[in-house]
This record gives C-alpha cells, sequence and structure tokens, in this order.
C-alpha cells in the first residue's frame, strides 16, 4: 500500500512540476509580447511651495495631460487630472486636489475625462477662484456647479496679469463614434487651446487636435505644451514634428505620454525618443518628470 501511495504521489509531484514550467513559459510569453511603453521619469512631488510668489514663471507637468503654472503668484491649472482614471495608470501623480492650497483658475481644452477630470475638478472647487473653456464645456462645468465661464475661439480673458487666447483645435472625434457622445454631433469649436501671455513669455497649450493651417501660424511661444501621440485625432507623429519644426527654437513640453499603460491605444503611447530623432534642434524637448519644474523664458530676448 505505502509503495502505491507513493507511486502515486510521484505522478501528482511531476504533473505539478509540469503545469507550473508551462504556466512560467506562458507568462513569459505574454510578457515577451506585450508592446514597449515609453514611460515617464520618477514623479517629483511637491506642495504649498509651487503656489507661492515668486520673480518668474514656473510650469510643472501633472502627468496625462495636465499641467500647473505659476506666473509670479498668479496659478492656474491646464487639464489637471489627479485621479479618478478609468484606465490604469503608470504614475504617481505629483499633488493630490486635496492638498492644492489655492489656484486662480483652471483652463479645461476639451470635454475627454482625461481633460475634464469632474472629481478633480470637484476637488478643486473650493481653492478655485473660476474655471474657463469653451461655451460647450462650461455648460457641462455648470452642470457640476463649477464657477465657469464659456468663450468662443479667438476670445481673450485676463486672469490676474496674464492674458490668455482661445485658439482653434480640431478633436471632434465623437462624430465618427456617435455612440460614445449619446448621439450628440460634437462641433470643431467644442475644443480648444489656449496661447498665454505672461510677464516672462507665452505658453501655448494647443490642446488635442489635428494639425490645423491655423496652427502653423502662431506668434512664436517660448513653450509648446506638445501632444505628439502618433494619433488620426491627434497631430500625428508626423504632425507634431511639422508643427515643433515651424517653431524651431521653442521648447516643447511633452504631455500625453507615458502615464497610462495602454500598449494597443495610440493616443497615449508618444515616444520622446522618435520625436528627439525627429525635430530641429532636439536638445530643446523638455522631458519633464510629473511636478519638475520648468522656468519659463523668452527665447528671442
Amino acid at each position: 500500500m505505502n509503495k502505491v501511495l507513493t507511486i502515486v504521489g510521484i505522478i501528482l509531484l511531476t504533473f505539478s512540476c509540469q503545469q507550473a514550467k508551462k504556466e512560467n513559459t506562458d507568462n513569459s510569453q505574454l510578457k515577451s509580447e506585450k508592446k514597449y511603453q515609453a514611460k515617464a521619469p520618477p514623479t517629483q512631488t511637491f506642495g504649498k511651495e509651487a503656489f507661492e510668489e515668486s520673480d518668474h514663471t514656473t510650469l510643472r507637468w501633472l502627468g496625462m495631460s495636465g499641467f500647473l503654472m505659476n506666473s509670479r503668484g498668479t496659478t492656474i491649472m491646464i487639464d489637471p487630472l489627479l485621479g479618478d482614471f478609468d484606465m490604469p495608470i503608470m504614475i504617481e501623480f505629483p499633488i493630490k486636489a486635496g492638498e492644492v492650497p489655492n489656484l486662480d483658475a483652471v483652463l479645461i481644452t476639451h470635454s475627454d475625462n482625461d481633460h475634464y477630470c469632474k472629481q478633480t475638478c470637484a476637488d478643486l472647487n473650493s481653492v478655485t477662484k473660476e474655471f474657463h473653456s469653451t461655451n460647450y464645456v462650461d455648460s457641462l462645468m455648470k452642470i457640476n456647479g463649477l464657477p465657469s465661464f464659456g468663450h468662443n475661439i479667438g476670445d481673450s480673458f485676463n486672469i490676474g496679469a496674464l492674458k490668455v487666447t482661445l485658439t482653434p483645435a480640431d478633436h471632434a472625434w465623437q462624430n465618427a463614434s456617435p455612440e460614445m457622445n449619446e448621439g450628440r454631433y460634437s462641433k470643431q469649436e467644442d475644443c480648444v487651446g489656449f496661447f498665454i501671455e505672461t510677464a516672462d513669455g507665452t505658453v501655448w497649450a494647443p490642446g488635442d487636435s489635428r494639425l490645423m493651417p491655423e496652427h502653423l501660424k502662431m506668434p512664436t511661444p517660448d513653450a509648446i505644451l506638445l501632444d505628439f501621440s502618433d494619433s488620426e485625432w491627434h497631430f500625428t507623429l508626423e504632425g507634431a514634428v511639422k508643427l515643433a519644426n515651424t517653431y524651431p527654437d521653442t521648447p516643447l513640453l511633452l504631455h500625453h505620454w507615458g502615464s497610462v499603460d495602454a500598449p494597443d491605444f495610440p493616443p497615449f503611447n508618444g515616444d520622446p525618443e522618435e520625436l528627439r530623432k525627429l525635430v530641429d534642434n532636439p536638445e530643446r524637448i523638455a522631458l519633464l518628470a510629473p511636478g519638475e519644474p520648468f522656468i519659463l523664458k523668452q527665447i528671442n530676448k
């Protein structure tokens, strides 16, 4: 009897080892088949010191498509998303919404939830004086009780000493997938970019967009917040290079990359090294970590 049990035990042990070996092999194959994704550098967290007055203008990438700008004490966030996204994230956000001490304004380029994050904006509401976007996004923000203002393309408004002008964008992707927008027809003016004039230079956030002729006729900015993903409803890599090379001396602060774990979804999968090979003066690419400060300077001063 003991001999029989021993033989059975050997058979079961052999089978288990074979199964484990097979599972390890399968897992290794899955890992090797996963597409490469460029990942953002390690996050540099920050606190209330990033919102204090200074004698310059500082930009910080928040991860995803978001930025914090502090221009001599005037503070704004552009497209902040600081949690509660519906896809897996590869980064740590540099600050929690509940840790933000004050904002003069939040600017939203369009209604996609990686740009207009309802939860982040709701969390920022108590410390933010005003929210600005297109007329359509303004209507959504008002539904959520935000102190918001809607604008037309070409409009300008002031936030403290800053002048903000809305620039055109082409990102009405929902019209190709109406089921994603409950049948609503999206207008081109529902999406926007922002051209921001400060005492230390100009910053252009074109937003998510296909390349438009107007994008190649802008006053030369001192920094571009550049989405360079290779997606048909974004600039595409070729379009991002054309835009960048139209302003060959302007620093490029990259976003919309390195944050979301989605190897098969092109909008989130730009690779800075590919861009570096193609743009004029590639040393001007500012490969920021989330939270890392960038000091704005006038390039033609």
